[in-house]
């Protein structure tokens, strides 16, 4: 079964949290089949290690994780490759692919430009 874990930095403003919730319910109704988490690495929980541990506990074998980052900064290129490799090593029967980060898919960054440019006069 696929997990997917959207994985964001996190903020004590619970409001902060609503986007990257949304987006893990918008991944829920595409694929009523896939088992969705948040997770942050800071900051407010769950940590990446416990939404893990809940997605494998409700019969995840592939997790993917969504970087919810614009870019591919400190957290994400060094501290996101150390945290894979401890759920990997917790859960060796189950599968971790770490996805791009989000601000590199051209779609996402061509939607922006879309967004920005609308109802230009």
């Amino acid at each position: 079964m696929l997990g997917v874990i959207v994985f964001a930095h996190g903020s004590r403003d619970p409001l902060w949290r609503l986007p990257v919730e949304s987006v893990a319910q918008q991944i829920a109704l595409s694929d009523g089949k896939a088992a969705v988490s948040c997770a942050y690495l800071e900051l407010c929980e769950p940590d990446i290690a416990t939404a893990a541990r809940e997605l494998v506990h409700r019969g995840a074998t592939h997790v993917r994780v969504l970087p919810l980052f614009f870019g591919m900064g400190k957290h994400a290129r060094e501290d996101l490759p150390v945290l894979m490799a401890e759920l990997a090593a917790a859960h060796p029967r189950v599968t971790f692919e770490k996805l791009p980060a989000a601000g590199e898919d051209p779609r996402l960054t061509a939607l922006l430009a879309q967004i920005a440019l609308e109802n230009t006069p």
